[in-house]
């Protein structure tokens, strides 16, 4: 794991830990008086209020201002996994969704009335019926699935597709499907891809979407492996 990347996911655990609503919040750091990078969802106090931090797991000089429960994200990991199989997405992208929407909390709600662990909308929630946006099997199943036809959408690129997840595929392709100039869906699309960032020996792996045709019905599958037979397009890499 990179430096940055650990950054990322102690911020974003941090300062989601107590919260029940989505992180999009801008992450402050400083230095505290024995030299230890502090991280906060609020500015640095005057000198004259110190803070009070929490020493992070396994991360000796950085501090963060709320309690950080190092476990957390590993409660979801064979779900996101399963998902992200299902559809032939990255896992990683998957978990970092995950983390930046909701911090891992199930129950998160957001202004906005995303909910869950990967903030579906009510659009979203109809579209793939989900009866409990709160179940994090139904959650992620649906959230991955919306992030599927994303990537799609816009030819596997992934910042396009997180841009739309975060701001619809509308503002996407308004602003001539590019990130649109907005400051929050900028900040998502930039902290997702660098808590998701490719190993470079997975950058030639290709995706496979299979079209079966089972009792006279087409079911479409995603692989890593190049099927024998049958008809499939690659739709990119992992």
């Amino acid at each position: 794991m990179t430096l940055n990347k650990l950054l990322i996911y102690i911020a974003t655990a941090a300062l989601s830990a107590a919260a029940a609503v989505p992180v999009h919040a801008q992450i402050y750091s400083w230095r505290d008086t024995n030299g230890n990078l502090v991280l906060s969802n609020r500015p640095r106090p005057g000198t004259a209020s110190p803070v009070r931090s929490y020493a992070v797991p396994k991360t000796e000089n950085v501090r963060a201002t709320r309690f950080v429960v190092a476990e957390r994200g590993r409660l979801y990991d064979d779900l996101i996994g399963e998902h992200a199989r299902l559809n032939g997405v990255r896992t990683d992208l998957v978990k970092a969704v995950v983390q930046v929407e909701s911090g891992f909390n199930p129950y998160a709600k957001s202004p906005k009335g995303a909910l869950g662990l990967m903030q579906l909308m009510p659009a979203t929630i109809q579209r793939f019926g989900v009866r409990n946006p709160f179940n994090p099997v139904e959650n992620v199943g649906a959230g991955v699935q919306y992030l599927r036809q994303l990537l799609d959408r816009y030819q596997n690129n992934e910042q396009l597709a997180l841009a739309a997840y975060n701001a619809g595929p509308g503002a996407v392709d308004k602003h001539g499907q590019s990130v649109p100039p907005y400051k929050e869906t900028q900040h998502y699309v930039s902290q997702i891809s660098q808590i998701a960032e490719r190993p470079p020996e997975l950058k030639s792996n290709p995706i496979y979407r299979v079209t079966d045709s089972i009792d006279g019905r087409v079911v479409i599958r995603y692989t890593d492996k190049k099927p024998p037979t049958g008809s499939y397009d690659v739709v990119g890499t992992r």
